[in-house]
């Protein structure tokens, strides 16, 4: 993983962003974020695990059911499966040593944020 601190390259009202093998961070004093950094490590491991690519397809196919769904753009990109997983483990730093393969996918049923 690379951290990369750009705040140019992070839509407005986020501070990260991740895309294999980087981690985009808006602000230099965010690189010692351990949660922040903790939950960009999970997307790390969620796009390696659905190879990259599809990862993005499933990312925004999801985002566009949630949405639909929500009829909220914050309620929908929160629900995304891939955000619950790593909002709902941002603050453990010792989830991703544990975490079991393709995790993600038992936060789509997960109860809403």
């Amino acid at each position: 993983m690379f951290l990369i601190v750009s705040k140019y390259l992070i839509p407005k009202g986020y501070r990260g962003l991740t895309v294999f093998p980087f981690v985009i961070l808006k602000n230099l004093f965010d690189k010692e974020n351990k949660v922040l950094v903790n939950h960009e490590s999970i997307h790390i491991r969620q796009q390696l695990e659905l190879l990259i690519v599809p990862f993005f397809v499933w990312y925004f196919l999801e985002y566009l059911v949630r949405l639909m769904q929500y009829k909220n753009k914050n309620e929908a990109y929160r629900n995304i499966s891939f955000e619950r997983e790593a909002y709902g483990n941002e603050r453990n730093l010792e989830y991703l040593p544990s975490r079991k393969f393709w995790s993600s996918f038992k936060y789509l049923k997960a109860k809403p944020i």
